[in-house]
């Protein structure tokens, strides 16, 4: 009896052993997994962070000059005006055009719509801020940040340009705009006020950068790549 009671302790014993090492093992694969998840995600926006450093400037009288200016696009209110984040896109890029930093405008964003002009939007501010029309062009079909970039090169023939947008969103549009052809330098337009906007800004470039990686190794071709347009050919650079 006392061999039976023997036995069966050691198979208990061994039974708990082996369940903790199955314990040990799953948890091992999920750590692993969640490390690697972790890369996946977290390690693009940190790349292009670090490849995008010496390209981001919160004075713009510290950039570099370029002959175009690329604002990007952020909404719309209900009633057609300027988001709070557009309108001081729009302002730092007529201040770049006022020093001299730039030669031109390109206002590139949402028109999928009839009652959704961002473009002429941002150029009627622009313009009621003092630029010329005649230095103002529009791209209406600057969808995303990718078609933007991308339409900078394929359709307006521009080499060289300075990318407008608030702190968290410029490392993705300038590094796009470097993959896609374009030498840029980004501008940050002020988010002072908008904290909880732009903390949601923050939180949502994480996985926008992903895509725009994602976008770049496959070779996205955006809605309307083209045709060129001569619109720049008078610009010197």
């Amino acid at each position: 009896m006392s061999r039976v009671k023997g036995h069966l302790r050691v198979r208990a014993r061994d039974a708990a052993r082996a369940a903790s090492r199955r314990v040990w093992r799953r948890r091992r694969v999920l750590v692993l997994t969640g490390v690697l998840l972790s890369a996946l995600v977290f390690g693009p926006p940190v790349a292009v962070r670090a490849a995008t450093a010496d390209g981001r400037f919160d004075n713009g009288g510290d950039v570099p000059p370029a002959p175009v200016a690329l604002v990007l696009g952020a909404g719309l209110t209900p009633s057609g005006e300027l988001s709070p984040f557009l309108a001081e896109r729009v302002a730092t890029a007529v201040d770049l055009y006022r020093d001299g930093r730039v030669q031109a405008l390109l206002m590139s964003g949402d028109h999928s719509r009839v009652d959704h002009d961002e473009v002429a939007a941002m150029a009627a501010a622009a313009e009621a801020a003092g630029v010329p029309a005649s230095a103002i062009v529009a791209d209406h079909a600057g969808f995303d940040t990718y078609s933007s970039c991308y339409r900078a090169r394929s359709v307006w023939g521009l080499d060289r340009v300075i990318v407008v947008s608030q702190a968290f969103h410029l490392p993705r549009a300038v590094w796009l705009c470097r993959r896609l052809g374009v030498d840029a330098d980004g501008v940050a337009a002020s988010d002072a006020g908008h904290s909880s906007t732009a903390f949601y800004g923050v939180l949502r470039e994480v996985l926008a950068v992903d895509k725009a990686v994602l976008d770049v190794a496959r070779r996205r071709s955006p809605r309307f790549p083209g045709p060129p347009e001569p619109a720049f050919d008078r610009l010197d650079g």
